[in-house]
Formats: structure tokens, sequence, C-alpha cells
């Protein structure tokens, strides 16, 4: 593909007007109620998911906005609550109420090619909301679409699929299943090769314990009378992208002490991105600054989660410590903290959090401060191998990073090479500064003197 232009890319998109895609089979008309821990204020906002595809000779003559329109209908009659509305009950309570009434759907053109985009192809993506158009009056909490899907055929013969999704509807697991389901049906499979569960009743806090943990995640953060704190939003932020390959995590790693180097890829990247992010956004030294990891949940349980259930089974985990500390101490302290908020969460912390939820009221959130930060992490959704019959993805991920919230996807290099992509969100002088940060850390000398090859990280704007 061509190296990306420093002139921005422009193109136009024509759309048909949006539709409906109903169940193409009778559902079942009832109401289920959200489970606590998806009612809950941190996850009432709409999630993006975009991937490309290239031009595939063998489905010449196939329209994908077609073949994915009509396997929708068909995915739908297992998945029917994604065709549903939410409604509001008592003490506003969300509810899914399974109408059939569709989700929404627009098929598009754009006169562009995929090789236009350039190479890699990172977000943000130029003209994302012609991309993902936001069809008026439907983003709403109530009465609205759960899932809106564009798929945008391109000059080249490739397309775009791109989708929007209430998240209290599903989380990053739940999404992917119900894509590769979307998948099967696309490219003619029968039947779905994992069973969807959608009995949300599982975690409900009504018959569960009362609170045992102290949810540090959910603190209402106070300023001290000496240290101010910074408060969102920021002024100008701009996004960009920074991949980790094989060389830049064996050099990271080879900074740790001997006990902690077999930590995650996962814990790595995150403890090296809040370090230096925390340097880049120049708080007091005294401030706490929170690193909010988003664990998967459905492996805590015994016996196991359901296998197929598409609904929210993740909960957010606190590492919490000052700007001083993290700045002073080495990035395996970072590490250390981030393996003890993942490893405290247990069966037991998530039926503690669905019970916070009903004893504290949904509306509780996470500390809505710059100090805040948060990372999901993607690499394991496999957003890029979902095949309609084109293939898999040349890109597939979350279209945006927004605000203290930010994601850790897969990526291959040209050489198949696998390694990992974050997501930052910052003012322009912060990022200028976060970028000069990661390229001092990948300078340091390896702990107890073993020797690693010097790198640079790369990034995409």
């Amino acid at each position: 593909m061509a190296a990306p232009s420093s002139i921005p890319l422009k193109f136009i998109v024509r759309r048909c007007e949006p539709e409906l895609v109903a169940p193409a089979k009778p559902t079942p008309y009832e109401q289920k109620l959200l489970l606590d821990i998806d009612d809950q204020a941190s996850l009432r906002f709409q999630v993006r998911v975009i991937n490309f595809y290239q031009y595939e000779p063998s489905m010449e003559g196939k329209d994908p906005a077609e073949v994915i329109r009509e396997a929708l209908a068909q995915t739908l009659v297992c998945y029917y609550p994604f065709a549903g509305r939410l409604r509001e009950g008592a003490n506003g309570k969300l509810i899914v109420d399974c109408t059939s009434e569709g989700v929404m759907f627009i098929k598009a053109d754009a006169d562009v090619t995929l090789e236009q985009f350039g190479e890699p192809l990172r977000p943000p993506f130029p003209c994302s909301d012609e991309l993902l158009y936001n069809v008026p009056d439907s983003e709403g909490m109530l009465n609205c679409p759960l899932l809106l899907i564009q798929v945008t055929r391109l000059k080249c013969g490739g397309f775009i699929f791109a989708l929007r999704l209430n998240h209290v509807m599903s989380d990053g697991t739940g999404l992917a299943q119900f894509l590769f389901a979307l998948g099967e049906m696309a490219r003619g499979v029968a039947t779905h090769l994992i069973s969807p569960v959608g009995e949300r009743h599982l975690l409900d806090a009504r018959h569960l314990t009362r609170i045992t943990y102290t949810h540090r995640e959910y603190d209402e953060v106070e300023a001290p009378v000496t240290t101010p704190i910074t408060i969102l939003p920021f002024d100008n932020p701009v996004q960009r992208f920074f991949s980790f390959g094989f060389a830049e995590v064996s050099l990271l790693r080879s900074l740790l002490p001997p006990h902690l180097r077999r930590c995650t890829t996962f814990e790595l990247i995150t403890a090296c991105l809040w370090r230096c992010r925390t340097l880049a956004i120049n708080l007091d030294p005294d401030e706490d600054v929170r690193m909010i990891c988003i664990v998967n949940a459905r492996s805590k349980f015994n016996p196991s989660f359901p296998s197929g259930y598409y609904g929210n089974v993740l909960v957010f985990s606190a590492a919490i410590t000052t700007v001083k500390s993290l700045r002073e101490k080495p990035l395996g302290y970072a590490v250390e903290l981030i393996k003890q908020a993942k490893a405290s969460v247990t069966e037991e912390y998530v039926k503690s959090v669905a019970a916070l939820m009903v004893a504290r009221g949904k509306r509780i959130h996470f500390p809505n401060v710059i100090g805040t930060y948060i990372i999901s992490d993607l690499t394991k959704a496999r957003f890029e191998d979902i095949d309609f019959g084109w293939g898999k993805a040349v890109f597939g991920g979350p279209m945006i990073a927004v605000g203290v919230m930010g994601s850790l996807m897969a990526t291959k290099n040209k050489k198949g090479e696998v390694g990992s992509a974050a997501s930052i969100c910052l003012p322009a002088p912060a990022m200028e500064r976060f970028a000069k940060e990661l390229e001092n850390m990948l300078k340091q000398q390896p702990s107890e003197g073993k020797k690693s090859k010097s790198n640079s990280i790369s990034s995409a704007l």
C-alpha cells in the first residue's frame, strides 16, 4: 500500500436511506432486565468499531452490503435482544424490550480506494463521520436502535464495515462473538459455532452477597487544599497510535527485575503507557493518579461463566499511586501495581461490584479527571479476524480513543509479525511530551546490566 500523504485524505460518501433490519424469523417478545454491572453510568455510552476489507476476486459480482444485510437478519434470530429497544423501569433500571423493531443499517459508496488510506491503517481515519453516519435521533439511550451498522463499498472492490453499539448491551468479548456469528452467516455457515446465551439474571445483585470490597475505582475524588485536581475535558485533544513489536516489548521487559519479567504483555505495555502519560500531563507531584484496568471476569467464576454469554462481564479495578512515586520509581513499580489490581478481581469481587451498583445507584462512575487512565485490552477480541466472505480484515478495531480511555489491540506488520498498538488521546503539547517520554524509556539500560538492542518506538498519526 502507498505511504500516507501529508495532505489529508478527502472523499465523498453517498449513502442510501437508513433502514431497519429485523430478525428474519419471529422471535420471542419479552423484556429482559439488564444486569446490575451492565446498567452502570460507566457503560452508558456508544462504542464504535471499524473493519477494512480488501477486494476478493472469488467474491466478484457479490455486493458486500447486501450479503451482510441478509446475514444480519438471520443472525438476529438468535441475537434478537439487539433488535429491541431500551426502556427505563422502576428506579431507573434499564430493560431490554425485545420488540424486533430492528437494527439500523446503512448502505453507502465512497469514491476512494483502500490503498489511499495508506499503510499502516490506524485511527483516526479520515471522514470517519461519513463512514459511520450518526443518523439523527438514533443515538439516545432509550427508545433508539441498540446497534447501527454501515457498509461502505470502495472503488477498488473492497469495503468498510463500521458499527456503533450501546455498551450496556455487550462488552468487547460479547460484541466480537456477535460479529463472528454474523460472519458465519454471511459465509453460509448454517449454525453458529458458539450458541448465544442471553440470560441476564446470572449476576442479579438481588440474589448476591453484600459489598465485600473497597472499590477505589469508583472513588469520588476530592482535591486537597494544596493539590488542585485537573478536571476533564482537556482542550484540543489529538489521537495517536503507538506500535509495540517484539523488539520494543523485549526491551521494556529487560527493564524489569527478574521476578517480574514473566508479566503479561498487556501489564508491561500498560505500565509503560501509564508512566509516560502521567509524566506528560504535568500534574502536581502529590496528586493521586489511577490506572483503571478493565478485567474480563468470565474466567473468574466457578463453575465457569456460560460460554456464549454476550452481555457485559467486565469490571474495573484500580491501581492508585502518586505522580511522584510513578515518576521516581522504576517501571517494575507500575507493573506490580497493575498486577495487584488485576489479581484482586475474583468471583466475589464481581458480585461485590454488582451489590455496590444496587446500594449506591447506577449513576456511580469512575473519576472523571485527567489523572485517571483506562486501557481496554482488545488484543484477544480478534476483530481483525471477522470474515464476511472477503477474508480477514486488513484492520479491525475501535474507531477512536476518547478522553481518559484508550485501547490496546493486536496488529501485524508486513512480515506477518504480531505486535500491539495502543491508542492515546491527549492535548497536542502533552502528546509531544508523551512521545518523548516513551522514546526516552526505550533508551534506558536494561535492569541488572542485561543488554538489549536500542529501539525507537513507531507511531502513526
